[in-house]
């Protein structure tokens, strides 16, 4: 085999083909849009509530519904990417995201916004996997590949930066709509750059029939895991529903695993998860994730509504958290991820995360913002920078052409399934130490001032128990690093791949050195 083989023909990420640095751009601009959505709705939840007469047990929806289109049928976009070509499936994905934001920013009632956010979720589905597998199938050697990831974690992370300060001056000064209505301009630049810009290979599309049983049994999977932590908010975890939901999801991510390993074109072939490497990076994204969603939106309500801050002020306090991620993702992953193994960038970047989580434990209704919440987000923000990009390269890095949307679907699966459980299992902790506290506490209340003091008091320790649950999950994810991931730097290596062309077509894939 060539030490120096020609890539595809047509591919764009060929060396000294500049598209592939163009279509970066289009890529990432893609991802800020995706990241300013999330962050802008939590800025603009409390205000888009009110008005819409959302009550308090339902407000998580407006969250958890985008997250469960998004999640459970991430697998059947990734697929559907590599099928359909993954710029064709990168625009549709583009254009009904902002056709669903659209929807969103019109919402006239509770059920409208879920409604809305569900289907931004579908055509998430469809947009995430499919730019992310550009990347992977674009940028194969390793040091450019380290730039572009580390660039397109720079940029979700300046999203976030956006999004927070924007959503707060769009709900502040205009309406909590314009927060919806701020993805459309995103949307039709990151389309029609992409569909000028992108060429991919040909050769790397995977045209097997679609898995329909692999389809039905994943999703419906998936979302009975998550509604089961939904219900156990407002119903209890003995509750029959509960229960029931708990014990068919299981059931049915059972008959999906079991489905996969027989039939001849798996939704997801279990090529892709088996690896211990990308096993281990997308069950500890997956648990940090369900540490970070839920303690986001806790932070949101806490600096609102027990501190009194403006959304404007809110969105600011948020941004030493992504400076952190920023600083994490282009300063530290970039400039080590081909210097050391990605479990010594991981573990310990999700340690550092925890020990920022775990100084927000000590929130009081008098805490200080300065001395308290500003280091645990500096803190939260740098270890999870430094831990995501190497797990996202390290995710799609070495996977057969032909199955590179699944496996960024995985990714993006971990992520958004995690979000899904961490906003639904973090609000039923705090919603249950909230109660306990209100009701232990109560009874010594005899003024108005006082009930209401008491009922902040029983909000923040709600809070806190519920960060404790996340300093855990943030470890758990570090130890299932250091025992799984084994992989060491990233190299360039050239292999003969086969596709379902006509002809066979050498790609430069990176795999990893032990």
């Amino acid at each position: 085999m060539s030490e120096t083989a020609a890539p595809a023909r047509g591919a764009v990420g060929k060396p000294g083909d500049a598209n592939r640095w163009k279509a970066l751009v289009f890529i990432a601009l893609a991802q800020l849009m995706v990241v300013l959505d999330a962050t802008i709705v939590n800025i603009a939840l409390p205000s888009a509530q009110t008005d819409l007469g959302i009550s308090d047990g339902n407000r998580q929806w407006v969250v958890t519904a985008y997250a469960l289109a998004f999640g459970g049928l991430l697998l059947f976009g990734g697929r559907v990417a590599d099928l359909w070509g993954r710029k064709r499936a990168f625009v549709t994905g583009l254009t009904g995201f902002a056709l669903a934001s659209a929807l969103g920013g019109a919402a006239t009632s509770g059920a409208m916004m879920f409604g809305a956010r569900a289907l931004q979720g579908v055509f998430g589905a469809l947009l995430a996997p499919a730019a992310l597998s550009l990347l992977a199938v674009m940028f194969t050697d390793a040091k450019e590949r380290a730039k572009a990831f580390g660039i397109y974690g720079a940029i979700a992370g300046g999203g976030g930066a956006v999004g927070f300060i924007l959503g707060g001056v769009l709900t502040e000064y205009l309406d909590w709509r314009w927060t919806f209505f701020v993805n459309i301009p995103f949307a039709i630049v990151a389309a029609l750059g992409a569909y000028f810009v992108v060429r991919e290979p040909e050769g790397g599309r995977n045209r097997s029939p679609l898995d329909i049983p692999g389809v039905v049994l994943s999703t419906l999977g998936l979302v009975s895991l998550v509604y089961g932590f939904t219900r156990a908010e407002s119903d209890g975890w003995s509750d029959a529903v509960t229960v029931s939901l708990f014990v068919a999801s299981a059931v049915l991510l059972i008959a999906f695993a079991v489905t996969e390993s027989r039939v001849k074109a798996p939704l997801l072939p279990l090529r892709v998860v088996t690896d211990r490497n990308r096993g281990g990076i997308y069950l500890s994204l997956g648990i940090a994730i369900i540490a970070m969603f839920g303690t986001f939106l806790f932070l949101t309500y806490y600096l609102q509504v027990v501190k009194g801050f403006t959304p404007i002020q809110t969105g600011l306090a948020f941004l030493p958290m992504v400076v952190g991620m920023m600083v994490g993702s282009t300063q530290i992953g970039t400039r080590l991820m081909t210097r050391l193994p990605a479990r010594m960038l991981m573990a310990p970047g999700f340690v550092v995360a925890a020990v920022g989580m775990l100084l927000m434990t000590g929130l009081e209704i008098g805490s200080s913002y300065a001395s308290t919440i500003l280091p645990a987000m500096l803190l939260l923000g740098l270890g999870m920078g430094t831990a995501f990009m190497p797990a996202m390269s390290l995710a799609t890095l070495g996977v057969e052409p032909r199955d590179a949307g699944v496996a960024s679907a995985m990714v993006n699966t971990s992520q958004q399934v995690g979000g899904a459980i961490g906003t639904a299992l973090l609000n039923t902790i705090a919603a249950s130490a909230t109660t306990g506290y209100i009701t232990g506490h109560i009874a010594g209340a005899r003024s108005g001032s006082q009930r209401q003091l008491v009922q902040l008091q029983g909000m923040v320790h709600g809070y806190t128990a519920a960060i404790w649950f996340a300093v855990g999950m943030l470890l758990l994810a570090a130890v299932i690093v250091t025992v799984f991931v084994n992989a060491g730097r990233p190299e360039t290596h050239v292999v003969t791949t086969g596709s379902d062309s006509d002809q066979d077509d050498e790609l430069p894939v990176p795999v990893i050195a032990h």
